[in-house]
């Protein structure tokens, strides 16, 4: 049996390169995608200190593109050799929550999440890719790898962040954090028509791109009181929709505080420490307030990955200006120390592989 390098989470706490079997059975339904470029995730950091239990020596990643190396006998729709991309969340879209029409929710509570969670994820020379008929797509010849590699997760969460936000043409959305999720999420406001982009930011990296992906306005926690100066931009009413791109409690109380009575708080952030998330009790109209809150997983499917890279085929966006740094696989340890204290302005490094 042949072997390959894998990047994996050894335990709780604990990273580091293994030799691994090469996977080479696809199944009929599935497919087996040679790597080229991948990203690393904040999520992935988060896995790594225990957020979601105990792993050990599971394959970390979950945003890559590739070639096909090889394709179960169901899969019609792409050959071998293509260039493809394939969403973080992969659902079997068999289960009730599939057929309920929550996807990412495949089977249980976050079970569309399989890369790096319930099965080995993208960090390696090769990976396995469930239900390839519903969760790969071919990348057009004119969209490279690069620009690719974003609509794996870090497009398709943030724009879901938008999406879920219910932002009425010409209203007003606060989007806290402008790390990758959130600098999409900002995009995904300015393309749904939101008249009004307030971003919530102190680095001042991210506060160009935020600038540059759509925010009309950029509040910086770290000089003034967030809250209060939304408030003032709002003319005391609060904006319609607020986003929670962070993952962070102290964030998600904010978006209820600056949210209008009736308005909509979209929460795409990873809460990946405490055991709760606390809700700010009057500015939540003592539980009475008409605000609606929504949650999201990535969604995935090659209907959706097919939308998000035609945006890109169209010139729509170029989501590589989030690309700080570049490493190749063998340095992956390197990018994700780096990103797990976001060390040397990091904001996404791009990993390739095999040049």
């Amino acid at each position: 049996m042949q072997s390959m390098q894998a990047f994996v989470m050894k335990k709780i706490g604990e990273v580091g390169f293994m030799e691994k079997p090469r996977p080479t059975e696809p199944g009929p339904n599935g497919a087996i995608v040679k790597t080229t470029r991948a990203l690393v995730c904040t999520s992935d950091t988060h896995t790594c200190k225990g957020a979601i239990g105990e792993r050990h020596d599971l394959t970390l990643g979950h945003e890559a593109v590739g070639v096909v190396d090889r394709l179960g006998s169901e899969v019609t729709h792409v050959k071998e050799g293509d260039r493809v991309a394939v969403n973080a969340i992969t659902p079997c879209y068999h289960c009730d929550n599939c057929l309920r029409g929550f996807s990412s929710q495949c089977t249980s509570m976050l079970g569309g999440w399989k890369f790096a969670n319930v099965k080995d994820g993208v960090f390696a020379e090769y990976f396995h890719v469930n239900e390839a008929r519903a969760n790969l797509v071919r990348i057009p010849d004119s969209i490279p790898d690069e620009q690719a590699v974003y609509t794996s997760d870090m497009m398709s969460t943030g724009f879901a962040g938008a999406e879920n936000a219910a932002i009425p043409m010409g209203g007003t959305v606060a989007i806290f954090a402008q790390g990758p999720v959130g600098l999409m999420a900002t995009c995904g406001a300015r393309m749904l028509g939101a008249g009004s982009i307030i971003a919530v930011e102190k680095v001042p990296r991210r506060q160009e791109l935020a600038k540059h992906f759509g925010a009309d306005v950029v509040v910086d926690f770290s000089e003034q009181d967030a809250v209060a100066r939304i408030q003032e931009l709002t003319n005391g009413e609060g904006v319609d929709s607020s986003i929670e791109a962070l993952g962070a409690a102290a964030t998600f109380q904010m978006c209820v505080q600056v949210t209008r009575p009736g308005g909509t708080i979209s929460n795409v952030g990873y809460h990946g420490e405490g055991d709760t998330v606390p809700i700010p009790r009057e500015a939540w109209g003592v539980g009475m307030s008409d605000q609606t809150i929504r949650t999201a997983l990535c969604p995935g499917g090659k209907v959706r990955m097919r939308r998000l890279l035609r945006l890109l085929e169209q010139g729509r966006l170029d989501p590589t200006l989030m690309t700080t740094h570049t490493f190749p696989f063998k340095d992956l340890e390197t990018a994700f120390d780096m990103m797990a204290d976001k060390r040397d302005g990091i904001i996404k490094p791009l990993i390739t592989f095999g040049d």
